[in-house]
């Protein structure tokens, strides 16, 4: 909004031309959606709690966990607004990239927000059952792919992904490109949810995944950093740094609240949403491989469910004491701080890597 409003000004007046600049818009989206949730952090949370929007403890996890019972949950809601708001303010918004960004993040943070409304005030425990949230997650994935394959962004934008670590090797999906997008979308977003279940843990996470798209985005969008780099140079892609910081502002901003001991929780909404969004920048520029990396916490957490009900259904026992693999380790002994802060670290190791294969090839 900004940018069409400001930008055009910069002829009569020079300093409105650091509106052009994709880093100066991301920095203020950083900073705007810091802001938003510091100033609202704690009137959201009181109105959470006047509704009696609280969160339901499974009484078959970590007994450590029985003490939450109560806490506000839907933060999500803070986190969507904190994202979207600085997005609309300072991104550039006849740009198709944030168009579809935008898209992914609201759609799925609505699904979230029914299965949250359904097991806050509905009481239902179970919330949207699984069968309709992956309907929805489907649809979404199933439309995005569509567009991507119909009607891409950028010319240059192809159904081809390049592979981490190899020069000049694509894996080229054609019409299998859009279930590759649905896998995407769904296994993203529900990575993010398994992963929400000790306080700053997911929030942590994705900000540290959103720091490292925002790096991918503005390479990708650089003509001459993507040349330099050897990678696939999409005209546009860069504008999606300023979505990231704006992603990275919320996160920082709700994990003041959401630090240990937690004062609300992101529920579905934030869950979906925030995995969505990560798995949609990788669709975005390309980057599909490269999400297992960045993500890899989020990708041991689902893939700790998936071993342990397939090993439980064909030998009755369990690989781990309890999956998601963090309430593993708290049952081995480690305290929730220690759990949080060394997934972090194991974050930062996997943020690292990503952008070591820029070069490493």
């Amino acid at each position: 909004m900004l940018y069409q409003l400001l930008y055009p000004l910069s002829k009569y007046i020079s300093g409105f031309n650091l509106f052009r600049y994709i880093t100066f818009r991301m920095a203020y989206a950083t900073v705007t959606a810091m802001l938003i949730s510091f100033l609202f952090g704690n009137v959201f949370i009181e109105m959470l709690k006047r509704y009696q929007v609280k969160e339901n403890i499974r009484t078959d996890g970590p007994k450590t966990h029985l003490m939450k019972e109560g806490t506000p949950t839907m933060g999500g809601l803070l986190i969507l607004i904190s994202i979207i708001i600085p997005s609309l303010f300072w991104a550039d918004l006849s740009n198709r990239y944030i168009q579809l960004i935008l898209l992914v993040t609201l759609w799925l943070g609505g699904l979230g927000f029914m299965d949250d409304y359904l097991k806050a005030k509905r009481k239902e425990r179970k919330g949207l059952v699984a069968r309709k949230k992956f309907i929805g997650q489907i649809a979404l994935g199933l439309i995005l792919g569509t567009i991507l394959y119909l009607y891409p962004p950028d010319p240059n934008f192809t159904t081809a992904t390049d592979l981490p670590f190899f020069k000049n090797y694509y894996l080229s999906f054609g019409i299998l490109y859009i279930p590759f997008v649905v896998l995407v979308i769904t296994g993203a977003s529900n990575a993010v949810n398994l992963t929400d279940g000790l306080d700053g843990l997911a929030i942590g996470l994705v900000g540290i995944c959103a720091l490292t798209f925002a790096g991918l985005c503005y390479v990708t969008g650089r003509i001459d950093f993507s040349r330099y780099l050897n990678i696939q140079y999409l005209h546009g892609a860069g504008e999606l740094a300023v979505f990231c910081g704006a992603l990275m502002g919320a996160c920082l901003g709700f994990l003041w609240f959401n630090a240990n001991p937690a004062k609300v929780f992101m529920g579905d909404t934030g869950a979906l949403a925030l995995g969505g969004a990560l798995g949609a920048l990788a669709l975005l520029v390309k980057k599909e491989m490269l999400l297992v990396i960045i993500g890899g916490v989020f990708v041991l957490e689902a893939a700790s469910v998936i071993i342990q009900v397939i090993y439980f259904k064909m030998t009755g026992k369990r690989v781990f004491k309890m999956a998601p693999l963090h309430h593993h380790f708290e049952l081995s002994g480690w305290k929730e701080q220690q759990v949080v802060v060394r997934f972090w670290i194991l974050g930062v190791i996997c943020a690292l890597l990503t952008l070591s294969t820029l070069k490493i090839r």
